[in-house]
């Protein structure tokens, strides 16, 4: 089964080259410490780990260290003794033997890598073989170069990866040989590894928890929008209630008004009818009393004959009245001309209305009182208004 890619990594410099080299972190952390004691003389470490392929490029995994403890310097040459090899390949075994030896790394102070030292050799008779790793570490400064075989020489690798897993060899390794290397206990490291584990376990919790806070907060915000225009719409249906009613309060109060109209004008018409039928009585007494009638006279008498016979009915509506029976308006309007109305237009007040007929606004008081308003601004269009 092909290798995954580490996820949880760390770039160094720029990757683009090819094999892509990952260092382990424990790795990355034991060549720091050897890297201080090599401020007196030049230390090496044998690398240990696996070249493989993951989806269709060359990888490297760095996964373990092991230390060189004498690296033998002749003039610009290096060299390593059979005993050392013999020493490190006894390590290998011990402590990483699913692993292969893949590389080495030369830690030193004061001089910048050269290939004419006898790097290139010494690589060359140690891992003969594809896309091995040199790596050259300045004990002075954080300076430091990966290199790969490749063609037959060691060609510079611009970037890498420092990843994070559990690596147990590695951390018994530092631990069972801390003595012969100078390592103390106290410059040990902790498990990288689960700390970075449970450090991304807790970013993922608070991620999470923050999603459901928001998610939440969503939530109650789209309720409180569903209750503002639940409100908004109650105030809407209430305001338009408000204004059905008070539109039934004007109709009512326009409908006072022209009952009120009404008895006024039944009022109005019982006096002139009885002051009428008292004149034609009269003149037909006269009439009798005479030989010769003419023409105007008989249309005296038949008119005087109508205006009793008016009177009779406004006597039956008088009755009617008192008797709790109110006449219908037509019967009423009827009997009244039409001058005697003025049909309210739109933009009509009572002012304009008392301008427009008598050609001032004094009479609005009179108006009011004709047709029984006690607001002159409850007027209506359409409504026919009884002139004083």
């Amino acid at each position: 089964m092909e290798r995954q890619l580490p996820k949880n990594v760390r770039q160094i410099g720029n990757v683009c080259d090819e094999p892509k080299i990952y260092v382990e972190d424990y790795v990355d952390t034991f060549l720091g410490q050897l890297q201080e004691k090599a401020m007196e003389k030049p230390v090496a470490a044998a690398l240990t780990g696996e070249i493989t392929k993951c989806e269709d490029k060359v990888v490297v995994y760095i996964s373990g260290a092991i230390r060189a403890e004498d690296v033998e310097v002749e003039g610009t040459n290096l060299k390593i003794s059979e005993e050392i090899w013999e020493k490190i390949e006894k390590e290998q075994k011990e402590y990483f033997k699913d692993q292969k030896l893949i590389g080495w790394c030369l830690l030193e102070t004061g001089h910048p890598m050269s290939m004419n030292r006898g790097a290139q050799e010494l690589h060359r008779k140690m891992y003969d073989q594809e896309n091995t790793i040199f790596i050259w570490k300045d004990a002075s400064s954080s300076d430091e170069m990966y290199f790969a075989y490749k063609y037959n020489e060691l060609m510079q690798i611009g970037g890498h990866y420092i990843y994070y897993e559990k690596n147990p060899q590695m951390q018994n390794y530092m631990i069972n040989t801390r003595r012969q290397n100078g390592v103390t206990p106290s410059e040990m490291v902790e498990d990288r590894a689960a700390k970075d584990f449970r450090s991304a376990v807790r970013q993922r919790m608070e991620i999470k928890e923050q999603s459901q806070s928001s998610k939440l907060l969503y939530a109650t915000s789209a309720l409180l929008v569903v209750v503002v225009l639940a409100i908004g719409v109650s105030m809407m249906n209430n305001f338009e209630r408000m204004e059905s009613v008070q539109q039934s309060l004007e109709q009512l109060a326009s409908a006072k008004g022209t009952e009120a109209k009404v008895d006024d004008n039944a009022q109005v018409n019982d006096q002139r009818v009885n002051g009428e039928n008292e004149n034609q009585i009269n003149a037909q007494s006269e009439g009798q009393n005479q030989e010769e009638t003419t023409e105007n006279q008989n249309s005296e008498t038949v008119a005087a004959s109508g205006s009793v016979k008016a009177s009779s009915d406004t006597k039956k509506t008088n009755d009617a009245k008192s008797e709790g029976t109110v006449p219908e308006v037509s019967t009423v309007q009827e009997q009244l001309s039409q001058s005697d109305y003025y049909t309210v237009k739109k933009g009509d007040t009572l002012a304009s209305i008392s301008k427009k007929t008598y050609g001032d606004t004094g009479h609005v008081e009179a108006i009011c009182k004709m047709n029984g308003l006690s607001d002159g601004n409850l007027i209506f269009i359409g409504q026919k208004l009884l002139l004083p």
